[in-house]
């Protein structure tokens, strides 16, 4: 049986529980680990405020991109494994976490399933996924939106900052 091509996936991280850079660090382990999949790149950490609830401390967030033959729902459920590992608890919609792994992209595909939606919803209206997307793949297109290029401008005006290079590599 002749093995999948690897489709290039566009994964976001964030967290505002804990040690973020540790989740950070886990995160790009668990994702090394994973069968027929490989880290190709990831952005630096950015500060974000989060969107829609209020009394929780900023998120870190960072885009990772990988080369993998798992399918997207394959991929999503080992995210969800590796959120688990990183003390993931799903408390409430929208509550604070010390990990959290979505699938952004998956090659050029449009998947709509009960439990995936590729394009990430509302990915195109945040600039907490295009901005570090847009610093590792910014030719990258975003079916049915375009490309994140043309898309950074209609974001301009959400608040994010690039953390130092030392804090994108520890905790």
């Amino acid at each position: 049986m002749k093995p999948s091509p690897a489709v290039r996936a566009y994964i976001a991280f964030g967290a505002n529980l804990g040690e973020p850079g540790a989740a950070f660090a886990l995160a790009l382990e668990g994702l090394g680990r994973l069968p027929g999949t490989q880290v190709v790149t990831r952005s630096a950490l950015y500060r974000t405020a989060p969107i829609g609830v209020d009394g929780q401390p900023d998120y870190i967030n960072a885009v990772i991109a990988v080369d993998t033959a798992l399918t997207a729902p394959a991929l999503l459920e080992a995210l969800l494994a590796i959120e688990h590992e990183g003390g993931r608890v799903r408390d409430y919609h929208m509550a604070p976490r010390t990990m959290d792994l979505d699938l952004l992209l998956y090659g050029e595909q449009i998947i709509d399933l009960p439990t995936l939606q590729v394009p990430h919803p509302r990915m195109h209206q945040r600039a907490f996924t295009l901005v570090p997307l847009a610093e590792i793949a910014p030719t990258a297109r975003i079916p049915g939106h375009g490309s994140v290029a043309e898309l950074l401008p209609s974001v301009r005006d959400q608040a994010i900052e690039r953390l130092p290079a030392r804090a994108s590599h520890t905790s």
